[in-house]
């Protein structure tokens, strides 16, 4: 296909009455989108090609500068403030590669849950159950790709908002290393855990993404074979109450993965009880979200979902040694987790616990499925350690994903094994490309 046609098909999507177009998106850039991808192909009939990106639609999370436009970041709270006056780094980076930008795709407000409902710019319905969440905060990045409307998406992950919609969705969703890309131009929720990373159909094109927003070689890491992983399956907190659905596609994955060849070893950590228990998540994200948020906060109170502006508000409750001990705690665990996990190439886990819930039970409990959704994903934005969910459900199952951890500033090792991961469950059941 051309940019143009490909582009066109995304736009179509995103315009169908009957479809998610109008709760996905925030706001679309027809005109901008045609103009760019017109180009592209002018550039590609002349032999010219930016990147491997030149001429590939791609969506982008309202918490991110675009020039001349108010970033909302998912509220009316922040209407009143004056446009972007330059692109995010991200943005420049990517209409640098000639990737077609056709799109702001809605979120939970100010990314403050891994749910996915926005009572401002309504909810966009699961790809798989339209009555139910497709997972936060983004929402609207999972719901571009898993429906067509982009073939790739930008979002953010400070406890889980990439890997959360990416599973319950069904498509692939990848945590950077922290450093790995700029957060410059970005509505910030948690300074110190806050991570912007990418979401597609397959781990190559999260990849191609990666390497565009981070600035680096836009290739394919080589050389895994998930015979001879040695794989660590922690069973401290992140097994306890898997739903059957979960449970089942786990232990399917698993064997799978050690029929060919892979060595899989049970490990408790001991870090991950730690986490929890100390609440070191919470309290560092809190603490810093009420930093950004409090003078805005009193003056657009009224503007809040009533639940976001509760997390908000609880960053009152911790002293400041509580936050330094949380930050210092911190620290001490990267370490200690990085000497638990040495000995192994990866680490596999359920990416959340539970298949996606209803939109009305989560109206009714947004707090208790909220702490269910993060539980697994939040530990590796606490220990910094890239992360990747991919799809191990089949056709007709709800979605479910596997989260393949790897060692911190490792992450091109991390995509190549997570690419040789998803070919063998692509060999195994050939229709799983159903997505």
């Amino acid at each position: 296909m051309s940019s143009r046609e490909l582009v066109e098909t995304c736009l179509s999507r995103i315009a169908d009455p009957v479809g998610e177009g109008t709760r996905t998106f925030i706001r679309v850039w027809e005109k901008q989108a045609r103009r760019a991808a017109q180009a592209q192909d002018d550039l590609l009939r002349a032999g010219y090609a930016s990147s491997l990106l030149a001429g590939i639609p791609v969506s982008i999370k309202d918490l991110f500068d675009v020039e001349g436009e108010v970033t909302l970041a998912g509220t009316r709270a922040l209407d009143d403030c004056p446009p972007a006056a330059a692109d995010a780094p991200i943005v420049k980076r990517l209409k640098a590669a000639g990737a077609v930008l056709v799109g702001r795709t809605n979120m939970t407000q100010f990314a403050f849950s891994a749910v996915g409902i926005n009572p401002c710019f309504g909810t966009p319905g699961n790809p798989w159950d339209r009555d139910r969440i497709p997972g936060g905060s983004s929402s609207g990045a999972a719901v571009s790709v898993a429906d067509g409307m982009a073939i790739a998406a930008i979002g953010s992950d400070t406890v889980g908002s990439i890997r959360v919609p990416a599973a319950l969705c069904g498509v692939v969703g990848f945590k950077p290393t922290q450093g790995a890309v700029s957060r410059e131009g970005a509505v910030p929720l948690s300074t110190t855990l806050d991570t912007v990373g990418p979401l597609a159909r397959t781990v190559h094109d999260c990849a191609l993404v990666h390497a565009a927003i981070a600035g680096e070689i836009q290739t394919m890491p080589k050389g895994a074979s998930v015979s001879g992983l040695r794989l660590a399956v922690p069973t401290d907190v992140v097994l306890e109450g898997l739903d059957a659905d979960v449970s089942q596609t786990f232990q399917r994955a698993c064997t799978m993965m050690s029929s060919a060849g892979a060595a899989l070893r049970e490990l408790p950590t001991g870090v991950f009880s730690d986490i929890r228990s100390e609440n070191l998540n919470a309290t560092i994200q809190s603490v810093e979200a009420l930093a950004w948020h409090r003078d805005l906060l009193a003056r657009r109170r009224p503007d809040y979902d009533p639940n976001v502006r509760k997390r908000v508000e609880r960053g009152a409750q911790f002293s400041a040694v509580d936050y330094v001990r949380a930050l210092g705690r911190r620290t001490e665990l990267m370490a200690k987790f990085d000497a638990v996990t040495a000995p192994f190439d990866a680490l596999i886990l359920p990416t959340v616990s539970i298949i996606a819930p209803s939109m009305d039970e989560c109206r009714r409990d947004e707090d208790s499925i909220r702490a269910q959704l993060i539980r697994n994903p939040s530990l590796f934005n606490l220990l910094d350690r890239p992360s990747i969910s991919i799809p191990m459900h089949r056709p007709g199952e709800p979605p479910t994903g596997l989260t393949i951890v790897g060692e911190r500033y490792e992450d091109c090792r991390l995509l190549a094994i997570a690419s040789a991961v998803e070919e063998l469950f692509i060999s195994r059941s050939p229709d799983l490309l159903w997505r």
